[in-house]
């Protein structure tokens, strides 16, 4: 039997505290260490007790959640998920967090009862029992330059991932030119993150990037982030193509899908389309390699956990691409 994921949890409230660490020991696999009540309490507790996971308010009196977390990815990278309050303060310390290295994050319950925690009880195991020996490094600290204008050869780029996924893509959308490749993105974030996560990449890369609507065309310069919510988003006709939203059940647990929007591109572009995988830890992304082969487009997957990097293949043709070499690897795919 694998030994059990120990997570450390850490809050200044002792309510949370003991709601939370009672919520994560009902999930079998997970083991709750300790807690902690602030990052001083926190720091002896990591060097103590060696958690594979923290959970990290972001929150608290003196030393924020997010300094906190710049601190640990400077100096002891490890998965990290945060819980934030569901306020526009709130979501902008969220995509911060996610942008400095943490694996998710979680809304705080409105209201401090165990009920409430058993609604997001499933999603915090699978994040948690995902993030155990994932690797995690800390935000760039050197000025990430975009390229020289791309000559575009038509390609289209999908990208899939989940909320751990928002630092490789602020990483590669800053690499990106104003003309980069129509791209197009499924990421699983939280309720009301996509629209604070648009405005903090337009504060800080080259392309446009805006919410994905229906009806809008799919065309070179701009970033389309699908909405979390209600709706899948598809690719529908190449070249010159147009977003469409589906009204369709999740798939996978996910809606937006980013199965069905591999799939969309594949059918759309065939060889002409470039679908990466970020990090995905769920079934949802799966399907969506599989279509996007199938259809003679470009795959780019995580390598092994053990390789920093990821694997660009094309039917049978397969190669490594480093993890410092991905927006140089999608540039030369993209360009004539």
């Amino acid at each position: 039997m694998a030994a059990p994921v120990k997570v450390l949890v850490v809050d200044d409230s002792l309510t949370m505290r003991a709601l939370l660490s009672g919520a994560l020991e009902r999930i079998p696999g997970v083991a709750v260490v300790g807690s902690a009540d602030g990052a001083d309490e926190a720091r002896t507790m990591c060097e103590q007790l060696s958690p594979d996971v923290m959970t990290l308010d972001v929150e608290m009196p003196g030393i924020s959640g997010i300094e906190y977390l710049a601190e640990i990815m400077e100096k002891r990278p490890m998965p990290v998920i945060m819980f934030s309050t569901r306020t526009e303060a709130g979501a902008e310390a969220s995509v911060e967090a996610l942008r400095l290295g943490a694996i998710d994050c979680f809304p705080k319950p409105k209201v401090a009862v165990a009920a409430e925690f058993d609604k997001i009880l499933a999603k915090l195991g699978k994040r948690i029992k995902a993030a155990k020996g994932a690797a995690v490094k800390g935000a760039a600290t050197t000025k990430v330059v975009p390229a020289p204008p791309l000559d575009w050869n038509g390609r289209v780029l999908a990208i899939g991932g989940e909320a751990a996924a928002t630092q490789a893509l602020f990483d590669l959308f800053g690499s990106l030119p104003a003309n980069c490749p129509p791209t197009v993105v499924v990421q699983h974030l939280g309720a009301g993150l996509a629209g604070t996560m648009i405005d903090k990449l337009a504060e800080t890369i080259a392309p446009r990037i805006v919410l994905a609507e229906d009806g809008m065309a799919v065309e070179q310069g701009t970033i389309y982030l699908a909405p979390p919510g209600d709706h899948h988003v598809v690719v529908d006709g190449w070249p010159n193509g147009t977003l469409r939203m589906l009204p369709r059940d999740p798939v996978a647990g996910e809606r937006p899908s980013i199965s069905i929007l591999f799939a969309s591109v594949a059918k759309a572009a065939g060889a002409e389309a470039i679908g990466l995988l970020l990090g995905a830890d769920g079934e949802d992304g799966d399907a969506g390699i599989r279509a996007l082969q199938a259809g003679g487009s470009y795959c780019i997957v995580p390598a092994e956990k053990r390789v920093d990097g990821y694997v660009l293949s094309r039917r049978i043709a397969a190669q490594l691409v480093p993890a410092d070499q991905l927006p140089r690897s999608i540039l030369k795919l993209c360009s004539k």
